[in-house]
């Protein structure tokens, strides 16, 4: 039986995709184990909060979204990060 991760956990996860360095939305999709639809509703969410930087990159036949984030998805991740250490959890979201 899995457990389901909460929304917490995904968009930590999301956040710590893209710090790492995967900036398309197919990649962190497949990083973050989500389906199209959801991830696109967290990335859209995460971006409204300010926490993920969309950027257009001009192609051939359309542009491509990339993201990349913020300083205060940094600071979102470092502390949820210090906030499990501290109460001794395991990392879970990534």
């Amino acid at each position: 039986m899995s457990v389901r991760r909460s929304k917490l956990n995904i968009m930590l996860s999301v956040l710590s995709t893209v710090k790492e360095g995967v900036d398309k939305p197919t990649r962190i999709m497949y990083a973050t184990n989500l389906a199209w639809k959801p991830l696109n509703e967290v990335l859209s969410r995460l971006v409204k909060q300010e926490l993920l930087r969309e950027i257009e990159v001009p192609g051939i036949k359309r542009s491509k979204r990339r993201y990349e984030i913020t300083e205060k998805g940094v600071n979102v991740l470092t502390y949820f990060e210090g906030a499990s250490e501290i109460l001794d959890i395991e990392k879970v979201f990534i």
